[in-house]
C-alpha cells in the first residue's frame, strides 16, 4: 500500500508542464472507435487504470486492439458489430467505464454483467438505468440504490424523448451511445450545460448530435439513428482536470510561474479557471489553431494571493471534478469560500464532501459540513497532518497539493488510487517542487 509524504515548501513554483492526456476523452475515442468502421488510431490516450479498463472491456466484446507504443491505441471497429463476451466485464474503479458502456450494451442482442471494485460497486446506478429502460432494455442491479453488478439485456430499442433529473454527461452519453443504434429521433433536455465530448467527438467519426436551446433556454440534444462512424485518427488533448491541481499550487504561491501547453480547453470544462479568477489568480488562456472538434490552449498561471468566493449553481457542473482542489484553494485563500448545490460529490468514488471536510480539519482548517457542499474559512496556516485518501484519487490528489502548503509532514495514506486516473502525479509533484 502506498504512502505519499509530504513536506512545507516556501519557494514560488516555476514548471512548465506537461499533462496526461484528457481522461473522459480517452474513453469515449476507444469506445467510439470500438464503435466505427475501419482502423481508427488514437494518440495522447492516458493509459490510466480506468481508462485501460475501458480497453479492457471492449476486448472482451471481440474488438481488436493494438498497442505499439505508450499512448497510442489502434482500434479495428467493427461498423457497431459485437460479440457476446464469455463471463462477466470488469469496469475496475471506473464509473464512466460502467456508465458508458451500459448504453453501447444496452443496443446489442445479448445479455451482459457489469462489475467493478468495492468503490465502484457502492455507485448509483439506477440514474443510467432508467433511461435505458424507457428504451426496451432491462436492467438489473443490486438494492436500493441500485449498486453494480449490473446486468443488462439488449435488444431492440427505441427513442425516446428524456429529460436528466440532473446534469450527467456520463447518463447524457449512455443514452447518446444507445440511439446511435435506434432508428428514429432520440431527444434529450439538459437541467444545464455539462460535458459535452461525445457529441463533439462524434464529428471526427463522421456522426452527428445536434444541440439547440428551447423558449426557455434549455438545452436540448437530438440524435437520429442508427448511424454509420468511420474511423479516424484521433490526438487525445492533455487533461485539465489534471492540470487542476499544479493550477491551484501556483495560484496560491505568489511568485509562482506554471505553464501548461496543449490542454483541453473545452468550455464546459474551463470553470475551474473561471472560478480561479473569481479568486484573484491570474490565469491567461491562448488557444490554439486546431483542425480537431475539441479545442486546445496553452494555460499560463502566475501566483499570487487568492480571496473567497462562492462556487454554486449552474457553474458546479463544470467544476465537478476539480472541487476537491478548489476546496484545497479555499483553505489557502483569505476569507470564506463556499461550495454549495454539489450533492453529487456524495456520490463519487467516495463522499467527498465528508472526505474533503474531515482532512482539511485535521490540518487545523476551520470548515462546516453541508448537505449540498462545504464553508471553509480559509487563511489561518496549515499544519502537516495524517490523511486517508479513502481510495479516492482526487482526494488523494487535493491533499498532496495541501501538504505543499501545511508546516511539517503530511502523509497520504493509500496513494495507489492515484493511478485510476494520474499514474505520473507523484513524479510530477516531485518535479513540481524541486
Amino acid at each position: 500500500m502506498n504512502h505519499l509524504h509530504l513536506h512545507h515548501t516556501s519557494a514560488p513554483f516555476h514548471a512548465q508542464l506537461r499533462l496526461p492526456g484528457d481522461k473522459s476523452i480517452s474513453h469515449r475515442a476507444a469506445i467510439l472507435a470500438a464503435i466505427a468502421e475501419g482502423t481508427s488510431t488514437i494518440s495522447g490516450f492516458l493509459e490510466s487504470e480506468d481508462c485501460l479498463a475501458t480497453i479492457a472491456v471492449l476486448q472482451k466484446l471481440g474488438i481488436t486492439i493494438e498497442h505499439p507504443e505508450h499512448g497510442v491505441f489502434v482500434i479495428l471497429g467493427r461498423g457497431g458489430f459485437f460479440s457476446e463476451p464469455s463471463g462477466t466485464l470488469d469496469c475496475k474503479n471506473s464509473g464512466t467505464t460502467m456508465r458508458l458502456l451500459a448504453g453501447l450494451l444496452a443496443a446489442q442482442p445479448f445479455s451482459t454483467t457489469l462489475i467493478g471494485d468495492d468503490s465502484l460497486s457502492n455507485r448509483p446506478m439506477r440514474r443510467v438505468m432508467e433511461p435505458l429502460s424507457a428504451m426496451g432494455a432491462m436492467l438489473h442491479a443490486t438494492g436500493i440504490k441500485a449498486n453494480p453488478p449490473l446486468t443488462i439485456q439488449g435488444g431492440r430499442l427505441h427513442p425516446i424523448d428524456y429529460k436528466l433529473p440532473m446534469s450527467s454527461a456520463q447518463v447524457k452519453s449512455a443514452i447518446i451511445l444507445a440511439s446511435l443504434f435506434i432508428p428514429g429521433t432520440t431527444t434529450i433536455m439538459e437541467p444545464t450545460a455539462c460535458r459535452d465530448h461525445t457529441e463533439r467527438m462524434l464529428t471526427s467519426f463522421q456522426g452527428s448530435c445536434f444541440s439547440l436551446l428551447d423558449q426557455e433556454e434549455r438545452h436540448i440534444l437530438s440524435v437520429t439513428g442508427p448511424q454509420k462512424l468511420r474511423a479516424c485518427s484521433f490526438q487525445v488533448p492533455g487533461d485539465i482536470s489534471s492540470a487542476a491541481f499544479w493550477m491551484v499550487a501556483a495560484a496560491a504561491r505568489r511568485g509562482s510561474h506554471v505553464c501548461f501547453d496543449n490542454v483541453g480547453v473545452n468550455p464546459t470544462r474551463t470553470g475551474i479557471v473561471e472560478v480561479l479568477k473569481r479568486m484573484g489568480a491570474d490565469i491567461s488562456i491562448q488557444p490554439h489553431p486546431t483542425t480537431q472538434a475539441e479545442p486546445l490552449g496553452t494555460i499560463t498561471v502566475i501566483g499570487t494571493t487568492l480571496q473567497g468566493t462562492i462556487i454554486q449553481g449552474e457553474e458546479i457542473a463544470n467544476v465537478i471534478d476539480e472541487l476537491p482542489i478548489l476546496a484545497v484553494a479555499g483553505a489557502l485563500a483569505h476569507g470564506t469560500t463556499i461550495i454549495k448545490d454539489a450533492q453529487e460529490l456524495r456520490v463519487k468514488e467516495t463522499d467527498r464532501i465528508s472526505a474533503m471536510v474531515t482532512n482539511l480539519r485535521a490540518m487545523g482548517a476551520t470548515v462546516a459540513e453541508r448537505d449540498d457542499g462545504l464553508e471553509i474559512q480559509g487563511g489561518a496556516p496549515l499544519n502537516g497532518a495524517t490523511l486517508p485518501s479513502y481510495g479516492d484519487h482526487r482526494i488523494a490528489m487535493a491533499c498532496a497539493i495541501a501538504g505543499l502548503f501545511a508546516y511539517g509532514e503530511t502523509m497520504i495514506e493509500n496513494t495507489s488510487c492515484i493511478k485510476t486516473s494520474y499514474p505520473d502525479f507523484e513524479e510530477m509533484l516531485s518535479s513540481f517542487t524541486s
